[in-house]
């Protein structure tokens, strides 16, 4: 008998990966509006376009950049609800804004994760408006902040807080102090969204920027204000960024708004080991609308020398984005 060796079969030598650094995106846009005054559907109302286009169509020309960061986050500035609210008094000229729950479908539809509820619209609806509001968004499945509710965000164990608070005087700083040191014991990041100041100027208040600057102090990482409904500039203060108003975006509240807005993203670089190796933020200027009257789509500017003035303007060289 003929006694055949067995082959010899030499196992693959295994090489592990060394851990690599990571990049985390997220993206921050102004005032989001997806709705109309008292839910009217009139002719050429938010409500009516939504009623007459597919969800995707509000925010199909940015879309593609949300698709590619971690984390979208937008001022979400009006009730959502199906019930039948009553809307709250007010000191006129006043606004109330609220639609179907159905219009979270527009910021899902189109990579929106986390929404700001820390804004004056919010309570337009009074406490049921609030409820139904939450419940939407929700079930919806996006995450959303407030003055009194922190919101987490996560990628390979490295967590971002984002702070979302009013900012209507100096003396809230404080308070939003407070708020940051309470997330650094759960957090790697703190990032500060707030909504204040006074409405259609270009220019920070003097308060405005001292509030911005303490709570910069007290451990923000990164600011971003809303609510002028106008751009306010970008300025760095020991290290960190601010913009002071993001101004409008996908905004239903009136047809002719400010035509100038913008898109920043906000890129952090993390290490194996969890720790902040490097971080930027880039500013792409967009149209609130195209046309004559609002037809409620952002669009990123195209035209150089357009572009070139919004981005001028963010920097401190104009006076103004137009």
């Amino acid at each position: 008998m003929t006694i055949v060796d067995e082959p010899i079969i030499e196992e693959p030598e295994i090489v592990e990966e060394e851990p690599k650094s990571f990049d985390l995106t997220m993206t921050f846009t102004g005032d989001v509006l997806i709705a109309s005054e008292k839910n009217y559907t009139s002719s050429g109302s938010f409500n009516e376009y939504a009623e007459n286009n597919p969800p995707t169509y509000f925010l199909e020309k940015v879309a593609p950049i949300f698709e590619k960061d971690d984390f979208t986050i937008v001022n979400l500035e009006n009730v959502l609800s199906d019930n039948d609210l009553q809307e709250i008094e007010k000191e006129l000229p006043a606004f109330w804004f609220y639609a179907k729950t159905a219009n979270t479908d527009i910021l899902t539809s189109s990579s929106v994760e986390v929404v700001s509820l820390a804004n004056n619209h919010y309570g337009d609806y009074g406490l049921q408006g609030k409820l139904d509001t939450e419940a939407a968004v929700e079930a919806a499945g996006l995450l959303y902040g407030k003055d009194d509710k922190t919101v987490y965000l996560e990628k390979n164990g490295y967590t971002i807080a984002l702070i979302c608070n009013g900012l209507w005087g100096e003396w809230q700083a404080d308070s939003i102090v407070k708020r940051i040191e309470e997330a650094e014991a759960q957090s790697d990041f703190q990032v500060v969204y707030f909504h204040g100041g006074k409405e259609g100027i270009y220019t920070p208040e003097d308060w405005k920027i001292r509030a911005v600057h303490k709570i910069i102090d007290g451990g923000a990482d990164l600011v971003i204000g809303n609510h002028p409904h106008v751009l306010q500039r970008w300025e760095e203060y020991n290290g960190v960024d601010i913009i002071y108003s993001m101004g409008n975006f996908c905004f239903g509240g009136n047809r002719r708004p400010k035509n100038r807005t913008i898109i920043y993203t906000y890129t952090l670089t993390i290490s194996p080991e969890g720790v902040l190796e490097a971080k930027k933020g880039e500013i792409i200027p967009c149209y609130v609308y195209t046309g004559d009257y609002n037809n409620y789509q952002p669009t990123v500017i195209e035209e150089e020398e357009v572009k070139q003035q919004v981005l001028d303007f963010m920097h401190g060289n104009a006076d103004s984005p137009m």
